[in-house]
């Protein structure tokens, strides 16, 4: 690989870093061929895109791209792939499924999901169980909504009532 191939990898990687904002770096080392184009093609149906680089040409992208990843640059050492998808969870499903049917890697060095890091794999389970932001928007209008809901509804049942409050009160002042 030439210093111009060089430098198009570590721009298409920092682009894909902005543009998925969740990625995986991953331990795919001494896996066959066989092993490799399976994980391959079950990232593809996943909707997960898998590349293979130098560390040293992943940590120039980090650079090259927004965002602080150094907490990243220390596990980048041996063999390294990188999982992008734009749903923060399904690449750590998608390794949870590999495990299950025998194959003990990939295994995740690091994982950056939306400005957080997580290190180590280790941290499988508590990517599985992370809510996009989708999730957390709506739940936190539901619980929004939840004391305005109750506060219209106990209006409309006791109208009558407060009515008659409200009147008591003017009568009395």
């Amino acid at each position: 690989m030439n210093k111009e191939q060089k430098h198009d990898l570590v721009i298409a990687l920092a682009e894909q870093m902005k543009e998925y904002g969740n990625f995986y770096i991953t331990d795919t080392s001494n896996l066959t061929v066989a092993k490799i184009n399976s994980i391959r093609r079950k990232c593809f149906e996943s909707d997960i895109v898998i590349q293979v680089a130098k560390n040293s040409l992943i940590q120039k992208a980090m650079e090259a791209s927004e965002g602080d990843y150094t907490a990243i640059y220390d596990v980048l050492k041996g063999s390294s792939s990188i999982l992008f998808s734009k749903s923060a969870t399904a690449p750590a499903k998608l390794i949870k499924q590999l495990r299950k049917a025998g194959s003990e890697k990939p295994i995740i060095k690091a994982a950056y999901i939306d400005s957080a890091i997580f290190i180590g794999d280790n941290q499988l389970d508590t990517l599985i169980n992370l809510k996009s932001k989708e999730q957390l928007i709506g739940e936190v209008i539901g619980l929004l909504q939840s004391p305005a809901k109750n506060v219209v509804s106990a209006l409309q049942s006791g109208g009558t009532i407060l009515a008659g409050v409200v009147k008591t009160l003017q009568e009395r002042g």
